[in-house]
């Protein structure tokens, strides 16, 4: 049993077949193809379920793909630590970052992070949503994630900045012009919310149902641009950070403060509680802190 043949299989699982595994691993498809049939004449029991295009695990695959990412995730941990050894001017960083806010509170840190360690490889991965990172960090393939808190228990996490909500309405809303708008208040206007996975999504959508309704939802998107026009042209309102509102400004919308309290954006970097985290790792949270500050 080899690692490549462990990774082959699975990153055929988490891409879903054979030809998108390939280009993660960096090979060719009959390779993947080849590494896991090996594996399975190994362990002597089919790994996988070939429907056409598809391919779903069998049981057994099911115990060798939870085995196998604790395998590959304690093995990248070990590589981490050798890294140690060269101090910082070598080895690696792997980042997972979202699309709502990096390029606001992770840009800045990318840049001076690069000017004082050029030797640390910065690897950043992007997901669309937090419960695609949170997997990834259980994985391993990063080693630290950015995530809105609350965060799961296995988990620490340093924060990085609080925001408060605030809807982004049409400017001839009715609404529009008050300076601020209960969420319960915009019970009858259509939402336009983040897709799921995401967890300003999850967070908007819990302060309805304790508001005591069940919103009209009439578009789900992963960009904000894309949102930003469509509350524009006056489908609906979205709920943005603040600071993210404020850069989305045109004559066509108008961001309106939320009364309610408890509705915040809270980001964090997270990384898995009982992991090993590199001296890149720390020194990435360190320049987080000196780039923005300590966070309230």
């Amino acid at each position: 049993m080899e690692f490549r043949q462990l990774r082959a299989l699975v990153e055929v699982v988490r891409q879903g077949g054979f030809s998108p595994a390939a280009k993660v691993v960096f090979a060719t498809q009959s390779a993947v193809s080849k590494a896991v049939k090996q594996l399975e004449d190994e362990l002597g029991v089919p790994l996988l379920n070939r429907i056409g295009h598809r391919v779903t695990l069998t049981s057994a695959g099911e115990a060798v793909f939870r085995r196998a990412t604790k395998l590959l995730a304690d093995r990248d941990d070990l590589l981490t630590e050798l890294d140690e050894v060269r101090g910082l001017q070598r080895g690696s960083l792997r980042l997972g970052l979202p699309p709502v806010g990096s390029n606001t509170l992770f840009a800045p840190v990318f840049v001076r992070f690069r000017q004082r360690y050029p030797g640390i490889d910065v690897q950043l991965l992007e997901e669309h949503g937090s419960d695609a990172l949170e997997a990834r960090l259980r994985s391993g393939s990063v080693e630290l994630a950015a995530t809105l808190l609350p965060a799961p228990a296995d988990f620490d996490w340093q924060l990085v900045r609080r925001e408060p909500l605030v809807a982004l309405l049409p400017a001839l809303h009715p609404l529009a012009r008050q300076g601020s708008v209960t969420l319960s208040a915009l019970r009858d206007t259509p939402f336009v919310l983040f897709g799921d996975g995401f967890s300003l999504q999850r967070i908007v959508l819990d302060a309805c149902h304790a508001a005591g309704f069940e919103p009209h939802i009439a578009a789900r998107s992963t960009q904000i641009s894309f949102m930003v026009q469509l509350v524009g042209a006056g489908l609906g309102v979205a709920f943005f950070p603040r600071m993210i509102a404020l850069q989305r400004g045109s004559a066509n919308v108008r961001a309106v403060r939320l009364t309610e309290p408890k509705l915040e954006w809270a980001m964090s970097l997270a990384w898995r509680r009982d992991a090993y985290l590199s001296a890149a790792a720390r020194a990435w949270l360190a320049m987080v802190a000196e780039v923005h500050g300590p966070a309230r």
